[in-house]
């Protein structure tokens, strides 16, 4: 049986999106969740995975195309058995009928007498006559951007036979030899404002936005992250920003009505608790892709998931999975922001959490008046959803696990 492999929707306001490369050829045997392709959502180039396991028998569109979302981009055979082009055949002399297949092998030097066929009836394609000219498959958005950066394939990675180069790795190579990576994965940064601004804005005529703020003592988490620290290497060390995303994570579990979706006319309450992470990217624009289940991870675990997880934004390999899963949104301004923020919720999901910077503000407690490093936490919801007095209950969580942050 035959299975369509499609555009996926990559977020709300994707309606399309551009094929930039394929890290899969006809034969290949792929499995679910595997990465298949590169797509750009004007946003972020998203590494997209297979949705299904088989066999690639075709695939129909061509790198650089735009397609909309649920357009056909590859035919999958799910068949059990016998599976159309699971092995290349060699191919005999004379099986070349491509005058431009043809003037490809002489130009490369490739013996087409000797060279494994994968066409139909065991033609010879360019596909073929490229992967036994090279150690290893260079694909052809990676060949554009070592040309575009002066990048030599040659040093990238080992010669196993059957490995892909891909354009990140190409971009990773030029990162090192201080070339810039602006526009690496052909975004326009215009077109990336254009989209946010676009959703933004369907987000607040649609959405009856409500907001709430709450300003939360961060003392004993301060302390606490101190003492976790002390035994941690460098590049291990818990920022208060995991802490931040742990206590949100906490309150989704225990005041659900935040941690879901607006759909057809009512609220879809989330499996799991998939936090979106508001991340800046070099170029400007923001993208805020998931971090799954983050509602079972400690500290140190949302820590490293959180590293990994801006790591990939900026070089460009985010999964499809993480920008088409957060169930609520964060956003933390961090030591360099502004005391607050209120944000735009991301639909169809139903709350945007913001964190401003933490500062040492005057502090009342139990009579006595002192000094104290104070976050303001806010939270933009959605009135079809919830009223202030679930957020409110909502902020008060967050703060309450704040307080307990040995807790898990």
């Amino acid at each position: 049986m035959n299975t369509e492999f499609r555009m996926p929707s990559l977020g709300a306001d994707m309606e399309s999106g551009v094929l930039l490369e394929w890290l899969v050829h006809p034969g290949d045997t792929v499995h679910k969740g595997d990465i298949v392709a590169v797509v750009d959502t004007a946003k972020a180039a998203v590494e997209v995975e297979c949705f299904t396991s088989g066999v690639v028998t075709e695939l129909l569109v061509e790198p650089g195309t735009r397609v909309p979302v649920g357009g056909p981009l590859a035919v999958i055979s799910t068949t059990t058995g016998e599976q159309p082009h699971a092995a290349p055949t060699v191919a005999a002399p004379g099986v070349v009928t491509s005058p431009l297949v043809r003037h490809l092998a002489d130009q490369l030097h490739v013996d087409t007498g000797t060279t494994p066929g994968t066409g139909v009836g065991g033609r010879i394609t360019r596909a073929d006559v490229i992967r036994q000219a090279e150690p290893v498959r260079i694909s052809p958005r990676a060949r554009r951007l070592a040309a575009e950066r002066g990048v030599d394939l040659r040093t990238i990675g080992s010669t196993t036979p059957g490995r892909v180069i891909t354009g990140d790795e190409v971009l990773a190579a030029a990162d090192a030899l201080g070339r810039p990576e602006h526009d690496a994965k052909g975004i326009d940064p215009q077109a990336m404002r254009n989209a946010i601004a676009q959703l933004m804005a369907k987000s607040k005529k649609e959405i009856p936005h409500y907001y709430l703020t709450e300003q939360i003592d961060m003392s004993t988490a301060l302390a606490w992250l101190h003492e976790q620290n002390r035994a941690l290497p460098v590049a291990q060390r818990i920022l208060p920003a995991a802490l931040l995303l742990r206590a949100v994570a906490s309150a989704c579990a225990e005041v659900p009505q935040l941690n879901g979706f607006w759909i057809d006319g009512s609220f879809v309450p989330a499996g799991g608790v998939h936090l979106g992470v508001a991340i800046s990217l070099r170029g400007g624009g923001l993208v805020a892709p998931a971090i799954r289940d983050a509602g079972t991870l400690s500290a140190p675990e949302l820590m490293a998931a959180l590293r990994d997880l801006v790591s990939r934004t900026r070089a460009g390999r985010l999964r499809a999975s993480e920008m088409s899963d957060p169930t609520i949104t964060v956003s933390n301004l961090g030591d360099q922001g502004a005391d607050s923020l209120l944000g735009v919720i991301y639909p169809p999901q139903v709350a945007l959490v913001g964190f401003g910077r933490i500062a040492e503000r005057p502090w009342a407690s139990g009579g006595m008046l002192g000094v104290r490093p104070v976050v303001t936490a806010s939270l933009a919801a959605d009135h079809r959803a919830t009223d202030g007095v679930t957020g409110a209950l909502f902020l008060q969580a967050i703060a309450r696990q704040l307080q307990l942050p040995e807790e898990k």
